[in-house]
């Protein structure tokens, strides 16, 4: 899943990946979409992003697999067989591991190197400046990892773009999973960043607001924490329909009051899980695993 959400990143931000990994600051660059022939490259964890004077391989791990060096250089050989260019290859790896990664397949008379990026052990401020890698400062080297995520909290706060700043927050917060505890991770963003979304605030008050009217024949204290309850509530429902569609298309009317019906902690747990989705199937699955509220 982080994976996928690194290719995500790759895909919709490419250049800020070619000036960090090839110092290059040119405009003038594009996202491969190709299988190479031969047997498809992973979809999961390759990104192609092509510049003007090379093609950028990018390779996103959590764990590091045996059999990479041997898998990066048949990428090597297709990509150049293909285009007939120079061709940089990195892996990104995004979990600490005591695992010694190489950087290089050697057999006789073959060696094949490319790049090894830790990304606990890169400075998180070179991530700061750049929208599109800020959700990397998260895993980057740090002695303070409380004032680590609090400071790209308040960074991604100061994006302008609101749909920027709600997608950059979701994939810092999945991607701090990583690294951080859960009820950490809550405790900087859900407050924060949920709320600040206007959607979310405008359900959150009529809830708030429908709270009341039945807390007029409860009392009014009651009734004002019922509004809130179901405000946050009705506010993470949305949110999470909307990833779905944009992933699945059109729900049946059944399966969206099924998700209506969900607790906060389920519709989080669903949050998390709909990244891995292929179909509709894995939906209905996911929700079938679930107990009745």
């Amino acid at each position: 899943m982080r994976d996928n959400l690194c290719k995500y990143l790759a895909e919709q931000y490419p250049t800020a990946f070619t000036q960090w990994l090839l110092n290059d600051v040119s405009e003038n660059v594009s996202v491969l979409k190709t299988e190479l022939n031969l047997e498809p490259i992973r979809a999961d964890a390759v990104t192609l992003v092509q510049t003007q004077h090379c093609i950028l391989h990018l390779e996103f791990q959590v764990e590091p697999e045996p059999t990479l060096p041997l898998r990066m250089l048949d990428y090597w050989l297709r990509l150049y067989r293909t285009y007939q260019c120079e061709i940089v290859q990195v892996l990104i790896l995004l979990r600490r591991t005591r695992v010694q990664v190489p950087d290089v397949f050697e057999w006789p008379n073959t060696t094949h190197r490319y790049r090894v990026v830790k990304l606990w052990e890169e400075d998180p401020q070179q991530f700061f400046a750049i929208p599109g890698l800020l959700p990397f400062a998260v895993l980057g080297k740090t002695n303070n990892e409380a004032g680590l995520l609090q400071a790209v909290a308040d960074q991604i706060r100061q994006i302008a773009s609101k749909q920027t700043r709600q997608e950059l927050s979701t994939i810092v917060q999945l991607l701090a999973r990583l690294q951080y505890s859960k009820e950490l991770i809550q405790a900087i963003f859900r407050e924060g960043m949920m709320r600040e979304s206007v959607i979310y605030q405008e359900i959150l008050q009529e809830g708030q607001r429908e709270g009341e009217k039945i807390g007029l024949q409860r009392g009014r204290q009651e009734g004002r924490q019922e509004g809130r309850q179901e405000g946050q509530l009705e506010g993470e429902c949305t949110l999470i329909l909307r990833q779905l569609r944009r992933r699945l298309g059109t729900l049946p009317d059944a399966v969206v009051q099924h998700i209506r019906g969900l607790s906060l902690e389920q519709l989080d747990a669903l949050g998390e899980a709909l990244l891995d989705f292929q179909d509709f199937n894995d939906l209905a699955m996911w929700l079938d695993s679930q107990p009745n509220r």
